[in-house]
């Protein structure tokens, strides 16, 4: 129904956007319609499955859950039974020949997530080259990262800003591609030295690449003369 609130627009974003433990903690909405209560049991399943917690899926999704849990279910067996995961496949592709449900999106979604783990993009995009959401749309920008084909992954993100430019994914899969992309521009280098030293990581590969492509960047000099001054340091104590 056109105009009618969506109810699970802020849990949608905080799953999209990382924040599994506020998309858990701010799950429990009223008044949701039926297929917004699948919708949203997913969203909370998928990331517990973020963060971990696969057997607390496995326990809590029975077999007479709706299609789109059971494939989440498998997604959180596919992940946590690394050595039995040929069974879970087997019941994957057995699922997607089905066709009472094998053309259900967010069966469609999980087999293009395992199958991108398994790096097997041709198997992947046989199921989300469709597209018909946002999730398999940005699944398919990313499945076309990983291919090196940036061509593709770009007409696939002109899509979805055709649908919607300002959803969250459609922003997301607008950063994946500029970062593909750019590997080399330097502010993109700058901008990925800086966010690692934010998070505690390692910077070392983004500021090497960065020295070699632009010698004269602010943040290459200043790299260099904070190099110049401790090694001027150890010296005058050796």
């Amino acid at each position: 129904m056109a105009g009618s609130p969506d109810h699970l627009f802020n849990l949608r974003n905080n799953f999209y956007l990382g924040s599994y433990q506020a998309a858990i903690n701010n799950s429990d909405l009223p008044n949701l319609s039926p297929d917004d209560a699948v919708e949203r049991d997913c969203l909370v399943y998928r990331s517990y499955i973020a963060l971990g917690s696969y057997q607390l899926v496995i326990n809590e999704i029975d077999s007479s859950a709706a299609t789109p849990l059971q494939a989440v279910k498998l997604l959180a067996l596919y992940l946590s039974s690394p050595h039995d995961k040929e069974s879970t496949i087997s019941s994957l592709k057995e699922w997607l020949a089905d066709p009472a449900i094998g053309n259900n999106p967010i069966l469609r979604l999980i087999a293009g997530i395992i199958f991108t783990h398994e790096e097997d993009y041709n198997e992947a995009l046989k199921h989300t080259n469709a597209g018909g959401t946002m999730e398999l749309h940005a699944l398919n920008v990313q499945i076309f990262i990983k291919m090196h084909r940036s061509d593709y992954a770009e007409r696939q993100l002109r899509v979805m800003q055709q649908i919607d430019e300002d959803h969250t994914l459609t922003q997301l899969a607008n950063a994946w591609l500029n970062l593909a992309v750019d590997a080399k521009d330097p502010e993109t280098l700058a901008n990925l030295v800086v966010c690692s030293l934010h998070l505690g990581k390692s910077s070392s590969r983004y500021l090497s690449q960065l020295k070699l492509t632009h010698p004269e960047h602010i943040l290459v000099k200043r790299a260099s003369s904070a190099e110049d001054s401790f090694e001027r340091a150890v010296q005058s104590v050796a």
